[in-house]
């Protein structure tokens, strides 16, 4: 697993948007860029650096998913029949960390990867601990026995600040959740403006 040094919310001043929808977010009360130099007026971005900003955008808001990464995700994305834009989506969606995230079994994208990684999740009933895991359509995540009780959990299916998309159905007693589809883009409950096509160019260009 490979360490992310960035703060997290420091994500958000960088692509100019709160783009987890969280109160604790600094952009909700200061919008500059972070660094001494961050309140500096922003000259006008060109065509790459729009959609290099997007493609930052989506890279954080999945757990600041390394490049290296990333770009593997492109590749099958591209290599996919269909719209490449919404494989990508698709595929960054079907990640376990996503899943459980977006479940609610914990509060943040980054926690998900943790909670994975410590080894507090199964997959079909298999312990599994590698948070990049691609979920197929009808497997149950489920938080193993003795995580059930955790205070990170129990606070998390609490929050009333984001809602569980319809392709991933919980049971929030039994503490599972069923990955019932790959959900198309607009289906996705992003906070902020997400612009796969200009990631695609990105790669493309």
């Amino acid at each position: 697993m490979s360490k992310r040094h960035t703060v997290k919310y420091k994500i958000d001043r960088r692509v100019g948007e709160n783009i987890w929808g969280r109160p604790k977010s600094p952009f909700n009360r200061r919008e500059t860029k972070p660094g001494m130099h961050g309140a500096r007026r922003q000259g006008k971005l060109s065509d790459f650096g729009i959609q290099l900003m997007a493609k930052q955008k989506l890279k954080g808001y999945y757990g600041n998913i390394t490049e290296k990464q990333f770009a593997k995700i492109y590749e099958e994305a591209d290599r996919r029949k269909g719209n490449t834009a919404e494989n990508l989506i698709g595929l960054l969606e079907s990640r376990l960390d996503a899943i459980v995230y977006r479940a609610k079994f914990v509060p943040t994208v980054f926690a998900a990867r943790q909670f994975v990684n410590h080894g507090h999740v199964m997959v079909n009933g298999v312990r599994t601990n590698i948070p990049s895991y691609r979920c197929q359509p009808g497997d149950v995540i489920e938080i193993r026995e003795k995580s059930k009780n955790m205070a990170l959990v129990l606070e998390a299916l609490q929050l009333p600040e984001r809602d569980i998309p319809d392709y991933v159905e919980v049971d929030p007693k039994k503490m599972t959740a069923t990955f019932v589809r790959i959900p198309e883009f607009a289906e996705v409950p992003y906070a902020g403006t997400m612009e796969p096509n200009l990631v695609v160019e990105f790669y493309a260009s």
